[in-house]
This record gives structure tokens, sequence and C-alpha cells, in this order.
């Protein structure tokens, strides 16, 4: 569907991440391949796919959004907009980091008072995960990512 996905060195090292890695063992649709085969594929693609769709809506956002259209991101100049790109395909990347193995037919199982996307949060927020934020060409805020991937309201929860 997407073709090939191209990454940078940032989404490479996030890709090659051990909570990432993690996802090649979480059925996207849990248990829903025992009745439909066609069903089997894992979070881990999926991941790659909602990011590579973020950018390529990014960038449709980004190159329509002009006159009365408010651009969908903090950006205040046109040297911004590489950054908030690639936050956006992170946080679309970053997404799922949080699911339990068989999906969300799991999330009966978290702790009262915690849901999976704060899990997700605390993961994309996590000192590990600062090693690869910080490392790159142009460092990356970690609650810029988390904040798009959870949306304002879970974010503000992590605080």
């Amino acid at each position: 569907m997407h073709g090939f996905i191209s990454l940078d060195e940032t989404e490479r090292r996030v890709l090659d991440s051990r909570p990432m890695q993690r996802l090649k063992h979480i059925r996207q649709l849990a248990m829903t391949y025992q009745v439909y085969p066609g069903a089997a594929h894992k979070r881990f693609e999926h991941s790659l796919g909602e990011m590579e769709f973020a950018g390529k809506m990014i960038d449709v956002l980004i190159r329509t959004a002009s006159g009365d259209v408010e651009r969908p991101l903090p950006v205040r100049s046109d040297d911004e907009l590489p950054y908030w790109r690639n936050v956006d395909r992170l946080a679309a990347h970053c997404r799922g980091l949080e699911l339990l193995p068989l999906s969300h037919a799991a999330e009966s199982l978290i702790p009262a008072g915690v849901n999976h996307e704060l899990l997700g949060g605390k993961l994309i927020l996590a000192e590990a995960s600062d090693l690869i934020w910080e490392t790159v060409r142009a460092k990356l805020d970690a609650s810029d990512i988390a904040k798009l991937a959870l949306g304002a309201k879970e974010h503000a929860k992590l605080a």
C-alpha cells in the first residue's frame, strides 16, 4: 500500500529500539487471525504504516495550509517545518508502544488508574528514549512527540 518506506537516522534508531522491536510480537487484531487468517499483521508493521501515512498527511497539510487555514502544528516559521514533520512521523510511529500482548484485548489487565496511553507516554519520555531524541542532528523534544502521540489531554496526565 505504501510502497517503500524511507527512514531517516532518528526513525531508524527508534525502529531498532527495544520497545519498538517488541511490537513484532504483538498482533494488531489480537486473536482475530484465528478466524480470518489474513488478519495476522503485527503492531510493528502497523506502526510503520502509521508513520508513513502521518508523513504524507503532514506534507499535504503543510503544502495546502495558507491564508485562513491554520496549520495543525505550532509552526512559527518555515524553518521549523522539518522538525515538526519529524515529530509528527515519530509520534505516529510510537503511538502503539504501550500495547500489551493481544493488543487492546488485554487492556483490562492494566492496573486501575492507568491506561495504555499513559504507558506509551512513559516509554516515549523514558531515559532510554532520551538517548535517541537527544543524539540526533536536530534534537527532538520528547514532550512534543508524546503530546502528538497521546493528545494534549492524556499528555497532561503525565506531569
